[in-house]
């Protein structure tokens, strides 16, 4: 019990930041068209922001669910790696227990508690539960709230605020640049996005191409890596 309070409370700064950005992503969200209750509900059994604002923008295009689910999938790979990186903490794990803490687990909260168990081994699913309760408890309830303000405001575009989920974007993908040693797979995705758009078809499908791209190129440039060592 101790460590789930020690996660729930290192985690707070993290989780006042995510409050913001759950917050403009409900108001742009009601904005589209989605209830409040529908926003609170994706984000607590979705709970991954980047796959929750590709859904809205693919939907404010008319979009198929489909290419919807495809492109949030595309964009949430990653989650294959953190997951596999938490093998050691879940390991002796009940399933049920397993399942619920991979469900909670997010960007923030996976970060801090690798970087907690780097400087302590005493820290486990415990902290990551902890921490990970408290994300998914703000992401939910600022995002509800965001969108039930959302429903009652004038049209958003009219401030400039419909920028806002490319700005998102623009600042995870500044978070994930690690030097010019990545150029080729930034590049890569980057260049089968646009040609993609130029061609006509559906965003989704831009977002799918881009993110297989990068992944080849990346165990490419790793491989390449690896052998000259």
């Amino acid at each position: 019990m101790q460590l789930m309070k020690h996660g729930a409370i290192t985690i707070l700064p993290l989780a006042l930041g995510a409050a913001v950005y759950g917050f403009a992503f409900g108001l742009l969200a009601a904005q589209v068209g989605f209830p409040w209750w529908g926003v609170g509900f994706m984000s607590a059994f979705v709970h991954a922001g980047s796959s929750q604002i590709v859904a809205v923008e693919q939907f404010s295009y008319g979009s198929a669910v489909i290419g919807a689910v495809f492109a949030g999938a595309a964009l949430n790979l990653r989650y294959i790696g953190i997951v596999a990186s938490l093998s050691e903490i879940l390991k002796d794990v009940p399933l049920s227990l397993k399942l619920f803490a991979i469900h909670i687990t997010g960007d923030e909260n996976w970060a801090l508690t690798m970087a907690e168990r780097a400087k302590s081994p005493d820290i486990g699913v415990k902290f990551l539960v902890g921490s990970g309760l408290v994300m998914i408890f703000v992401w939910t309830s600022s995002t509800i709230l965001g969108a039930a303000i959302g429903s009652i405001l004038p049209d958003l575009e009219q401030f400039g605020l419909g920028f806002a989920f490319t700005a998102a974007f623009i600042a995870m993908a500044r978070g994930l640049w690690k030097g010019a040693a990545h150029l080729m797979p930034w590049a890569g995705a980057f260049i089968s996005t646009m040609v993609v758009v130029m061609l006509g078809m559906p965003k989704a499908y831009a977002i799918v191409a881009g993110a297989t791209v990068g992944l080849i190129l990346s165990y490419l440039t790793r491989s390449r890596r690896g052998n000259l060592v």
